[in-house]
């Protein structure tokens, strides 16, 4: 997604410098060209050898190091279409919001004219200071300011690099790609559930975050997006609050016709009970309880059968046998892709911030996208669908 852009990651002296680590291999994994600067400090944290393993270039340091005939500081700032200092310490703050260039990555600063990311991180008590916020008051950049919690000093607060996720989609917002501009994206997340009485209900372990992060992609992209969730979503596109599978089933069609793509990511239920109980239902003397249950509507292959141009996305979660189970499901839904989860593992999945997922096509086609954050998953899946 990132083809043919420079990235500039400046590194500055804080412990969250190791973290970047994996930042630059998120902008190469997205094809970018990524340069990195660091200050002196900056190597006391993360190595020299391993920035330029990662980012398949040499890492600069030094100002006067000049191998061509421009001053270095102006070959980086003219190189790259993006800067981004990732930890920005204090002391580099305070220096660019007061003209000081006294390293590479400060006289890189000086010269940028582009776009730039400032990601501090520090001691709470240094973000506090009133000094260093009248400091990021005079920058004319995009702040992400630090988020609370643990602090590697031992404080309590206000002071963790913000997470990569949030700089990596900050970056492409910046940049301004949009592949899927003029594209009306549908998805489904959470669990459904299904009224047994009016105090009991059928449901499923589904957070609905994977389809959360495909619409909040999807919206990042440049689509129209409607997100059709069982979850209480705030968010800055269309979201259509419905509860069982029936209801998700007419949210989806009365968006089916006018859709380029349907992602149906939601844990729609299998069955629902037949005859829903107005009154709760009481306690008897009986050990046991029978409820009659009847199959719901497969959404997923109704709309597979009807669509018209549209491209259609499934989910399954499958707790063994996933590639032989997914392959057979493609095959019996109709839909052009399935995405197979792996439900059986604690650390991805239900409830979980990751995930790791085989993209299934329906001309045979497989890939597997290893285990990352699920902002991460739901980028290569467009990218897989549009690529």
């Amino acid at each position: 997604m990132l083809s043919g852009k420079t990235v500039l990651v400046g590194i500055t002296g804080g412990i969250a410098a190791y973290k970047i680590c994996e930042l630059i291999r998120m902008y190469k994994r997205a094809n970018a060209n990524v340069r990195v600067v660091c200050t002196q400090n900056a190597l006391n944290f993360v190595t020299k050898l391993t920035l330029q393993n990662l980012s398949q270039n040499e890492v600069g340091v030094e100002e006067f190091d000049i191998k061509e005939f421009k001053p270095e500081h102006i070959s980086y700032a003219d190189e790259a279409d993006i800067m981004v200092i990732a930890p920005a310490t204090a002391n580099t703050i305070s220096k660019i919001a007061t003209g000081v260039c006294d390293n590479l990555l400060t006289s890189i600063a000086c010269a940028f004219t582009k776009p730039v990311i400032i990601a501090p991180a520090m001691n709470c008590g240094m973000w506090d200071n009133p000094i260093l916020q009248e400091n990021l008051n005079k920058l004319h950049y995009t702040i992400l300011e630090p988020e609370s919690g643990f602090l590697a000093c031992g404080y309590e607060g206000k002071g963790r690099l913000c997470s990569l996720e949030k700089i990596f989609d900050k970056t492409v917002e910046l940049l301004d790609y949009k592949p899927l501009t003029g594209k009306k994206i549908v998805i489904t997340s959470g669990g459904t559930i299904e009224n047994i009485d009016p105090v009991r209900y059928i449901s499923n372990y589904s957070s609905g975050k994977m389809g959360l992060a495909l619409a909040d992609t999807a919206k990042s992209f440049g689509a129209d997006v409607v997100l059709i969730t069982t979850k209480e979503v705030s968010r800055k596109y269309d979201v259509i609050k419905v509860k069982s599978a029936l209801d998700m089933k007419e949210a989806v069609e009365k968006e089916f016709e006018t859709a380029d793509c349907i992602i149906m990511a939601a844990a729609v239920a299998d069955y629902r009970v037949k005859e829903i109980s107005s009154q709760k239902m009481k306690k008897t003397a009986d050990d046991e309880i029978t409820l009659k249950l009847v199959k719901n509507p497969d959404i997923l292959k109704e709309i597979s059968s009807q669509k018209q141009g549209q491209i259609i996305v499934g989910f399954c979660a499958e707790s063994e046998n996933l590639i032989e189970n997914a392959k057979e499901k493609i095959a019996k839904k109709g839909c052009d892709y399935l995405i197979a989860n792996d439900i059986s593992r604690k650390d991805i999945g239900f409830s979980s911030d990751y995930n790791e997922v085989t993209i299934l096509a329906k001309n045979g086609g497989m890939k597997k996208l290893e285990r990352v954050d699920k902002m991460t998953i739901a980028r290569q899946i467009f990218e897989e669908i549009y690529g």
